[in-house]
């Protein structure tokens, strides 16, 4: 979402006058949780959120709460603190307590599903319908670095939305277009103490060694404000691409017959026909509708349509590769996607297959 407040020095603090245009994603829900970890972003969501609230004589109600992972000794307190700042704007507060073994590795992004799950219980338990999240433009520079560094394609190099939507709750990111400066001044302004997690600056996890590039990158000029622009307009060119597979869905792909229940058939001559972009979002959708093994990866996506179009423009008996649970056939002018066979029982199709293996993807095609 573009606010004013990319306009004003990315170090002023946010006055009054900036609220409604930066919660007008609020407006509609009559119940929101904020996520508050006690960061500056967090808590500068929480301190402007209610400031907003607190000036207009209707609007959602507010409840905030905070994930204790249990991975600090001092995240006990520091909930505890948020709680106390948050009873003084007058939200109410839960502490949301991750239980049970943590993982040794990929702690952080099993942090990341734990205090989702955490988060969405919460929300509905209260009756809310959104999650109010406080990712930053930094952020969203950050994410799109990171998912460039692991290859992936268009949707995921959109980066985060402001609004989207997941189990059924929206997930709101009013701040996504702010600079994080922005929120700490904002805090500094108001004397609104707020904590640094170390984790976040920890060398061994990979977004903080992208963090500490940022100033470099930025002197060449690859500063926030450019990346967050730069998803912006991938976002946009994602969504006509989108738009143009739905259309092609329509057009080439055919549901199971009786003899092939379940499974999916695509016109052979339509198919060939779409640019490859189109053709290999439409390839990743039947293998997502039919597919048992998701999510997947995109290069491995690729490989299979590259592939498949080798083996239809140069016939050389039947076409069959398997794929996060789907067994992609060609014979003739038959293209087929259905469920693939138990692993066990693949034989050599399963050893054979250049291309076996998990592909991300996304909403209805490739995303990673």
């Amino acid at each position: 979402m573009d606010t004013g407040a990319i306009d004003l020095p990315e170090n002023s603090p946010i006055e009054d006058g900036a609220l409604d245009a930066l919660f007008a994603p609020f407006t509609p829900h009559p119940r929101i949780l904020i996520a508050v970890s006690g960061g500056p972003d967090s808590t500068a969501l929480l301190y402007l959120a209610a400031r907003w609230r607190a000036g207009r004589a209707s609007g959602p109600d507010l409840i905030a709460a905070t994930v204790d992972h249990g991975l600090r000794a001092e995240a006990a307190a520091e909930a505890e603190a948020v709680g106390a700042f948050a009873t003084f704007l007058g939200v109410p507060h839960r502490i949301l307590i991750w239980q049970g073994a943590k993982p040794t590795h990929g702690i952080q992004e099993a942090a990341r599903e734990a205090r989702y799950d955490l988060l969405a219980d919460a929300a509905r338990e209260a009756g809310a319908t959104a999650i109010a999240l406080a990712h930053t433009r930094d952020d969203q520079a950050e994410t799109v670095l990171f998912r460039l560094a692991r290859g992936s394609g268009l949707s995921g190099l959109s980066g985060m939305r402001g609004d989207a939507a997941r189990d059924g709750l929206a997930l709101l990111r009013p701040l996504l277009d702010v600079p994080k400066a922005r929120l700490v001044a904002t805090l500094e302004a108001a004397s609104v103490a707020f904590v640094r997690d170390p984790s976040n600056s920890d060398p061994r996890f990979a977004r903080p060694r992208l963090r500490a590039m940022a100033p470099t990158l930025a002197g060449e000029g690859l500063d926030a404000r450019r990346l967050a622009v730069l998803a912006r307009r991938i976002a946009r060119a994602d969504q006509a691409l989108e738009a143009a597979t739905d259309a092609a869905e329509a057009a080439v792909i055919r549901l199971g017959a009786e003899e092939h229940p379940g499974a999916v058939s695509l016109d052979v001559r339509a198919f060939a026909a779409l640019p490859d972009e189109i053709a290999l979002r439409l390839l990743g959708r039947a293998i997502q509708k039919v597919g048992t093994e998701g999510p997947v990866e995109l290069a491995k996506l690729e490989a299979l349509y590259e592939a498949l179009k080798a083996a239809a423009h140069v016939p050389s008996g039947p076409f069959r590769r398997t794929l996060a649970g789907a067994l992609v056939s060609l014979r003739g002018a038959a293209l087929r996607v259905s469920a693939a066979p138990p692993r066990r029982e693949r034989g050599l199709l399963a050893r054979n297959s250049p291309v076996d293996g998990p592909v991300v993807l996304g909403k209805k095609g490739p995303r990673s």
